[in-house]
Order: structure tokens, then sequence, then C-alpha cells
């Protein structure tokens, strides 16, 4: 199989559809930003939603928790996809099919990111939890890595690969936040091309286009 073809992408578009969970976390964000998430409280989020505070307990250990609902369920999905990917699929063609395939976001989506990730970035304590988060993503990858090169989790290519993923995820994230102008999936899926080519000088040129329905 070509590793060059389009990966396969998921027929959902747009938001998941909303859950208990989905709304606490709309609810927690727009009370984070208008009122700081330190003068939030729990009592507040549940009270908005129309819940107890026990209900928001039983999808959340923590406050801080709210802001990576979406962010988990990914990391859930991309472990899902790689333990069903083609032993035949070369382990890179297997990680990207596995992102893209577990994204959903559009242009659409980016000033509610925009909000969650100036609360994460800003508040000490959400700029610590993130590590846990990522941490999470990155094993996702690397366990993967490892399943199919038969080395323990933490050798030195599973590990690579799985922090060189993750940063190259980010670093896609990031360019698609500020330009607004494609699904998330248009960035990733060009910057993990790039990855899996070495970053060879003929990749590193050019930026990703957005699709013409976009422009």
């Amino acid at each position: 199989m070509s590793t060059d073809a389009p990966a396969p992408r998921a027929s959902r578009r747009g938001r998941p559809p909303g859950t208990s969970a989905r709304e606490l976390e709309v609810i927690a964000l727009k009370l984070f930003t208008e009122q700081g998430f330190h003068g939030t409280t729990v009592e507040e989020i549940a009270s908005a939603a129309g819940v107890t505070k026990r209900t928001f307990f039983r999808y959340y250990d923590t406050k801080a928790d709210v802001l990576w609902n979406e962010f988990d369920h990914e990391v859930a999905t991309i472990r899902s996809l790689l333990a069903a990917v083609p032993e035949d699929l070369p382990v890179m063609a297997a990680v990207r099919r596995a992102v893209l395939q577990a994204n959903h976001y559009s242009a659409e989506d980016v000033p509610e990111l925009r909000k969650r990730m100036s609360l994460i970035s800003t508040v000490p304590d959400l700029a610590a939890s993130a590590t846990i988060h990522y941490d999470a993503w990155e094993r996702a990858v690397a366990d993967f890595v490892a399943r199919r090169t038969g080395q323990p989790t933490d050798s030195l290519y599973p590990l690579t690969v799985g922090r060189s993923v993750l940063a190259t995820c980010r670093a896609a994230y990031e360019r698609w936040s500020a330009r607004a102008d494609a699904d998330l999936t248009v960035y990733l899926d060009a910057a993990l091309k790039a990855l899996a080519a070495g970053f060879a000088d003929p990749v590193l040129t050019t930026e990703p286009d957005p699709p013409a329905e976009h422009l």
C-alpha cells in the first residue's frame, strides 16, 4: 500500500454529538472565560448545566479536567484506531491515518479552541495539567510503535516516534488555529507527511493550502 495516498477521513463532520460531558465542557468554558478559572466553582458549573455537583464528578475528577474532555476522547480514539490498522501498513502511515481519522475540527471550531488554549496557557493549574494529557497522547503512539517493532515502550524508537508525532501535531494545531482557513486535518496531514519524509528540503518549501471550498 502506498503511503502517499490520502488518509481516510472519518465520515463525521463538525462536532461530535452532544453528551452530558460535552454540555458540562461548553458551560464550564463559558464560565471560565467570563469569571476566570479560579473564580468559577464546580457548583456553579453544575447549576448552570441543571445537574448536581455529584453528577459533575461522575464525568470529571477535577475542574481542570473539563477542558480536556475532547482531547482525552481523541487519545482513546487514536489508540483504538492504531490497534486495528493492517499489519502491512508502515508505522508512520498508520499513525497519520489514525490521527486524521480521530480528528473532527473545522475552521468553525477555532474561536472556541482559542479560548480553551488561552486558559490552558495562562492559568498555572491548567498548564500543569497539560503534561498529563500530552503524555497520554504520546504514549498512545509509542505503545503502537513498540508493538510493531517488538521493543519496550520506553525504549529509544517508540519514545522518539511518540514525542516527534506529538510535537508535529501541536505545531500543525498552532498554525491551523492562527490561520483558521480549513479543517485541522489539512495541516495535520501536511505536517505528518513531512515528518515521515524526514523533513527533506523539497517538503519544507510551502505551507499547505486550504481546499477550494474554504477559499
